[in-house]
């Protein structure tokens, strides 16, 4: 199952920030997330759960997908839906935003750990019109963000019942 939705956020804005920080509190680090202990540890409702911002020079998409039997479809896009009004009411905990920002910036450096990929790095922010030394600038903004103002940009920008839902595989139960 794939949940994705629109969103008017670019990639300029203050908020992608705040947006990825919760993004991985919600889904970057696997095992150690709400979404996957909601979906996978205490319910078992999915096999596998994933959550992206891939944001752009005029929009991005904010995509949930999951796998899971066609009769848990529903009972896991209502636990999502819960934990994403969570994200927009309740503060992260100091653990959760620690432990996100260590994924996000472990993952900094191993963008780049290879001659193409500093290479493509260079090029890719050279053509959205980003600052060459962006991931520098990035880690800053990670470590200095705060839980609420990663509750207010949930609150602003993610709609949990806006999401377009796309199947593969049987239809639902």
């Amino acid at each position: 199952m794939t949940l994705a939705e629109e969103l008017p956020l670019t990639r300029f804005d203050e908020d992608y920030y705040a947006l990825q920080l919760g993004n991985h509190v919600l889904g970057g680090g696997f095992y150690a997330t709400r979404l996957y202990h909601d979906l996978r540890q205490l319910t078992g409702y999915v096999y596998t759960v994933d959550d992206t911002l891939s944001a752009g020079e005029s929009r991005s998409v904010y995509t949930v997908s999951y796998g899971c039997d066609p009769e848990n479809v529903g009972k896991a896009r209502d636990l999502i839906e819960r934990d994403l009004r969570a994200m927009q009411t309740q503060e992260v905990t100091p653990q959760e935003l620690e432990q996100a920002r260590a994924i996000l910036l472990r993952q900094l450096p191993l963008r780049e750990s290879s001659e193409d990929a500093v290479a493509g790095g260079l090029l890719a922010r050279a053509q959205m019109g980003l600052r060459l030394d962006e991931p520098a600038r990035g880690a800053a903004r990670y470590l200095a963000l705060t839980a609420d103002q990663v509750r207010a940009a949930f609150a602003k920008w993610i709609r949990p019942d806006g999401f377009v839902e796309v199947a593969r595989g049987p239809a639902p139960r």
